[in-house]
């Protein structure tokens, strides 16, 4: 396996780089990861359709070369070339190309992995600006005149970062680093418990092996985990035996390598504890692993004045570059899978710390698969809106509108698909094959009928498409979204408010509301503004700041409920629940975010979930929040227009004395100082407003502040030099 430095991952800095069909790569590696779960050693696919790539394609670029030059082509597939309409002999690694206009094409078969070339030359070199198809639909008639190719169509050609020709992206692989464990302790019973000091991920070594016998390894995020051995979540045994060591669960037999006896597991598992035990006729010298990981610049950062803040956001960070991989993944224990819900809070906390775009779109290429359609996102009605809000979500941080062009023709075929399992009131309840989520939830969720929350999510999607569609300039695909969006809306209130209760009901079932408010609907209602202030102002207080409505355990929707209440101003109450709730995590001894935190749970409890003892995952990428309530509510950074071309910037302490912190944008970043006297805002790029709320005119070293309403002012930000801004609390 090629394991690309960190060098190599960051943006593409060579005129040439690998190229293939778009989505398809992405979809294969997928593929890959999603492929590697087991459960206590047995492999666990996953359960939604797993799409595939084209196993043909035709690279194709139009040349206008001032005089000859010579190409070098390499390709992973058999592949032919045609210049002019004309085949060459064989698979010619290197060409020469006369002057003058031509047209070149590669055509590429892989059975196994992505069609992809690598084409170099002095001025042809393979890029994201070559055509490409799956079908050419070239025939020849009975004359012997080839067809036109007026009916195929191209895309622009995929690519990432694979730069050098002996990088192929077939062999892509994660970083890996050693490492060792921070104690190990004999067990009365027999074996050793080994402590990595953190949770972690990656492959088991075992060195100066000698013997004959089995050996098991258990795992575990807890020690109880890893020393339960009829329930520990994920295990691993072996043979060993002269010379060499077979993994019994995928039965794969490898020789011992070096001088050193040296045994690393294929399998990589997420673990704190390893418990180690072997038969008496087995020898082990020493325990290790090899750490694996995505390269991350950490571009995003905080600090302030409560240490236990700082820490919420370290931990928060370390949660997310865990489950940062090809692919930005649930959790690392148990699933390893990409889900929608989970991945658009990642995007979302990705913006605010490593403003990695690649990894986003990797991420929504493998989620959309490829038609046709068949079911919702992960099988989850929810999630499939999740998918469609994050596109443009990605290009409004990013800027890249190709993107949307590339993947709206998938776009429209997911629509479609949700469209035609609409009822006669144009809203969607659940169906057969359909699963309704919303969240975990300890307590009643109602799943029948329709329900206000998905009604929301679906409303959104539309208005998602609308923008979408003006952004390729499908005038009559914006008509259409804009016509079903403004219907869907209108009928909300009619149906879920409910004046007596001052909030959305969570369901309608046979066109009756039901009795039940919970919080979901109502809180995604305060920032998706689809109420008006009175109303928005009713839900703060007969539902967000409400304990007796049912309460939100999991960080997946406290994501939600504490960005609700930001967006009433109310940062004071939400950096109390914040130093609470990961706060709470924390003095469990969390080294990473939990997949759900109940403080009434004690002990073990918080280690059980799905009816198994272990089965809750301490380290899931929802549980990182904090990364993104930091920096967009509290240093108040966001984007205005795509790309930061304008942003806002409204800082708010929220209790706190002070604080301060960079926010990555596309090309450079936004720093943010404030105190109780003082702002600092120093833009590297782009423009925008800063608020400020003072009683007094507040004071900046460059231009004027000018007064918005009372008690609140704003000040323009046009260049890079240091604003510093003098207020009034």
């Amino acid at each position: 396996m090629i394991l690309l430095s960190a060098l190599s991952l960051a943006s593409s800095t060579f005129a040439q780089t690998w190229i293939w069909y778009p989505g398809d790569y992405e979809i294969w590696l997928g593929n890959q990861m999603n492929n590697r779960r087991t459960e206590r050693g047995a492999f666990f696919p996953p359960f939604w359709k797993t799409d595939s790539h084209y196993v043909v394609v035709e690279f194709s670029k139009q040349l206008n070369l001032s005089e000859p030059e010579e190409i070098f082509i390499a390709a992973e597939g058999k592949y032919n070339v045609k210049l002019d309409g004309k085949l060459q002999f064989g698979m010619p690694e290197t060409m020469l190309l006369p002057a003058g206009k031509h047209n070149l094409n590669i055509k590429v078969w892989n059975q196994a992995t992505p069609p992809t070339i690598y084409v170099k030359g002095k001025t042809v070199n393979s890029d994201s600006s070559w055509r490409v198809t799956y079908e050419d639909k070239e025939w020849i008639d009975e004359s012997g005149k080839a067809s036109d190719t007026s009916a195929t169509i191209y895309m622009d050609a995929g690519c990432w970062n694979f730069d050098g020709a002996t990088q192929r992206p077939s062999q892509f692989s994660l970083m890996h680093e050693p490492q060792q464990p921070v104690t190990k302790s004999e067990q009365p019973e027999g074996g050793i418990l080994y402590d990595f000091g953190k949770e972690t991920f990656g492959f088991i070594t075992l060195k100066n092996l000698s013997g004959k016998g089995k050996i098991e390894i258990y795992y575990g995020e807890s020690p109880e985990e890893a020393k339960d051995k009829a329930y520990c979540e994920t295990l691993d045994k072996l043979l060993l035996e002269p010379g060499q060591v077979t993994d019994l669960a995928i039965r794969s037999t490898s020789p011992l390598s070096n001088s050193e006896n040296e045994y690393t597991l294929e399998n990589s598992k997420a673990f704190r504890y390893v418990y180690v035990t072997h038969e008496p006729g087995v020898q082990i010298g020493e325990v290790s692993m090899q750490y694996e990981y995505l390269p991350e610049e950490y571009r995003g950062n905080f600090r302030c004045n409560d240490e236990e803040l700082n820490r919420i956001w370290e931990v928060g960070a370390y949660t997310m570059h865990l489950t940062t991989r090809e692919f930005f993944i649930d959790g690392i224990k148990r699933d390893r899978w990409v889900w929608s819900g989970d991945a658009i809070q990642s995007y979302l906390m990705n913006y605010y710390l490593f403003f990695d775009n690649e990894s986003v779109k990797r991420t929504i290429w493998l989620l959309r698969g490829k038609d046709p359609v068949t079911s919702h996102s992960n099988t989850i009605m929810d999630y499939t809106f999740y998918w469609f809000l994050s596109v443009y979500d990605y290009y409004m941080y990013s800027g890249d509108r190709h993107f949307v062009n590339q993947l709206y023709p998938r776009m429209q075929t997911m629509m479609d698909y949700v469209l035609g399992r609409t009822n006669k009131n144009g809203m969607v309840e659940g169906m057969t094959g359909d699963w309704v989520f919303v969240d975990w939830a300890d307590g009643y969720l109602d799943k029948k009928g329709e329900l206000s929350f998905e009604q929301i999510l679906f409303c959104r999607s539309l208005e998602t498409m609308a923008l979408c569609a003006e952004l390729v300039g499908d005038a009559n695909g914006k008509q259409k979204y804009e016509k079903l969006a403004a219907a869907l809306k209108a009928k909300l209130e009619p149906a879920f408010w409910n004046n007596q209760k001052q909030a959305f009901v969570h369901n309608c079932v046979n066109g009756q509301q039901s009795d039940a408010v919970t919080r979901y609907a109502n809180m995604f209602s305060v920032f998706f503004q689809y109420l008006n202030e009175d109303k928005q102002q009713a839900i703060k207080q007969s539902v967000l700041l409400n304990d007796s409505i049912l309460k939100i355990t999991t960080p997946y929707m406290r994501f939600y409920e504490l960005e609700a209440l930001c967006a009433l101003g109310e940062q004071d109450a939400v950096m109390k629940e914040m130093k609470a709730y990961w706060g709470g995590m924390l003095k469990e001894g969390a080294t990473s975010f939990w997949e759900k935190y109940n403080p009434e749970e004690t002990g073990t409890q918080h280690l059980a979930m799905y009816g198994r003892p272990y089965g809750k995952s301490l380290c899931h990428a929802w549980g990182a929040s904090p990364i993104y309530l930091l920096g967009k509510y509290y240093l108040g950074v966001k984007p205005v227009k795509e790309g930061y071309k304008e942003f806002a910037i409204a800082p708010v302490l929220g209790g706190l004395k002070w604080m301060e912190g960079t926010v990555p944008t596309p090309n450079g970043n936004i720093h943010v100082y404030m105190n109780s006297k003082t702002m600092k805002v120093k833009a590297t790029e782009g423009k925008g407003y800063l608020t400020i709320k003072s009683r007094r005119p507040p004071k900046a070293n460059i231009g004027t502040p000018e007064k918005v309403s009372v008690g609140v002012w704003r000040l323009w930000i046009d260049s890079p030099e240091e604003r510093i801004v003098t207020y009034h609390l």
